[in-house]
């Protein structure tokens, strides 16, 4: 065994970084309005959140690639754009990541906003807050723990991708070659002493991570409204 190469593994947690701060931002208003809204779109827009939960990774990095292909309905306008193609790119991987780990940051964050509530918010509007403010500093601080799982699960998920990542990036070394394929990619060549070290790697980070998530919700629990 040569030495270690580092290059999947910085790969993957920018990858994760990434991704997380996208969902944030665009999880939050959609968690919220999933939590508060009564339409039958709201439940329709549930169901093709969760789908990531029950569809087959390759079928989700099957369409997702001929999505992003050249040819495809987003990598088409973004090829004649940019000149530039989204499949096997690190573009690419971070569409993927996002549209595959988006429940894992949704449906923590819809938990905690319907837990809390509309009062808080009304009552920080009777205070005469903007409405950004009044969210910023009432509902995200009451919110706080679904945050802090919705960005730990985010993030983990993202690290142990697979399918959906094989598909659309597929195996470019520094590029879209990320940690879990590198593992894969090891096996194959009979390789497990490497394999190994990376999955252990990979295996007692997220632990670590879960653990301390646990222990904090465990440390300061939910506020009761």
């Amino acid at each position: 065994m040569g030495e270690l190469d580092l290059t999947p593994v910085w790969l993957t947690l920018r990858l994760a970084a990434v991704t997380t701060f996208i969902l944030l931002l665009v999880g939050t208003p959609l968690a919220w309005w999933l939590a508060h809204a009564r339409s039958k779109w709201s439940a329709m827009v549930e169901a093709v959140v969760a789908l990531p939960l029950v569809l087959p990774p390759t079928v989700l990095g099957f369409y997702l690639l001929l999505a992003l292909g050249a040819n495809g309905v987003i990598g088409g306008p973004w090829s004649e754009l940019s000149g530039a193609a989204l499949s096997f790119t690190f573009s690419g991987l971070v569409i993927a990541s996002v549209l595959y780990s988006l429940p894992f940051v949704v449906q923590p964050l819809q938990n905690a906003f319907a837990a809390i509530g509309r009062k808080p918010l009304e009552v920080a509007w009777c205070l005469r807050a903007s409405r950004l403010d009044a969210f910023a500093s009432v509902i995200v601080p009451l919110a706080l723990r679904g945050y802090i799982t919705a960005a730990v699960l985010g993030f983990t998920h993202t690290m142990g991708e697979f399918g959906v990542v094989l598909m659309v990036g597929g195996s470019i070394p520094g590029e879209t070659q990320v940690l879990s394929i590198a593992i894969y990619e090891h096996v194959e060549m009979l390789d497990y002493g490497t394999a190994h070290t990376l999955s252990a790697g990979l295996l007692i980070f997220t632990f670590a991570v879960l653990s301390l998530v646990y222990l904090v919700n465990r440390r300061y629990p939910a506020h009761e409204h």
